[in-house]
């Protein structure tokens, strides 16, 4: 059965799956598709081509869906697609594609947008990413998996965080984050390894000494370049996630990489 509360307006085209809950002073566009079971608190505005999956919950005055801040957006039909059991607080805002950016911004499975929190056209988001207060991702982004990203952080346009990453908050990210990295800095630097989140992800001990070793090696200047560093880690180092991070640096980007501001260390 579907709730929808006399003072919200939901045009008759939306799709609405069974057990949707749509509380007061909530509008629903013609193209928008809830999931089973997905709850509008109240006062919240979903419109465009925006597909929300099951179980998702979104708190009052929150935008999701409307056209994206992007003075080249020409009202195309891009798209908005939000995964299942999302939880998206209050005065959160996402924007769909554009045609510059493959007409889809998406989002993956069990993520937490805190308050505030805004994520802009064609960015990509992984599954189970936390977004802390106000934190702002700009066109194009890409989050890896279990991402972390703190409060008032602000990452720049085109630039990858990497899978188990953190951001310190208050930090403003303008290149790449590798895989299980931590940053911080008001134009944040690579201060070390993300190692509550591999404790967390289970990975054992000796897999994260030897993303540390890799680490160290990566990141110490004085030995070649980046490139040479990275065959360097590849032959001396062969686990997976070790390998992970290889393989992100060595993958294609518009953005260089947050490296260490000075000396090497993995914390």
């Amino acid at each position: 059965m579907v709730t929808i509360h006399p003072a919200s307006v939901v045009d008759p085209n939306a799709t609405l799956e069974d057990g949707v809950i749509i509380g007061p002073f909530c509008t629903v566009g013609p193209k928008v598709f809830l999931g089973k079971n997905v709850t509008l608190v109240s006062h919240i505005s979903v419109d465009g081509r925006t597909h929300i999956g099951e179980g998702t919950k979104i708190y009052p005055f929150a935008s999701i869906g409307h056209p994206p801040q992007d003075l080249k957006f020409g009202g195309e039909e891009s798209e908005l697609i939000i995964g299942k059991h999302n939880t998206i607080r209050e005065h959160v805002t996402m924007n769909p594609g554009t045609q510059g950016g493959g007409m889809v911004t998406t989002v993956g499975d069990h993520c937490l947008f805190m308050v505030g929190s805004h994520v802009a056209h064609d960015c990509r988001i992984g599954n189970r990413v936390i977004l802390a207060n106000n934190a702002t991702l700009a066109g194009h982004v890409v989050v890896g998996d279990h991402a972390i990203i703190g409060g008032l952080a602000a990452i720049h346009q085109f630039v990858r965080i990497g899978h188990n990453a953190i951001i310190g908050g208050m930090s403003g990210v303008e290149k790449d984050v590798i895989p299980y990295g931590s940053v911080m800095g008001e134009r944040a630097d690579l201060s070390g390894l993300n190692l509550i989140g591999l404790k967390r992800a289970n990975i054992d001990r000796e897999e994260i000494h030897a993303l540390r070793g890799a680490f160290k090696m990566l990141f110490d200047a004085a030995q070649g370049t980046l490139q040479e560093r990275v065959q360097q880690v590849r032959q001396s180092y062969q686990t997976k996630q070790v390998s992970e991070v290889l393989d992100f640096l060595e993958s294609d980007s518009s953005r260089s990489f947050c490296t260490p501001k000075q000396g090497v260390g993995a914390a």
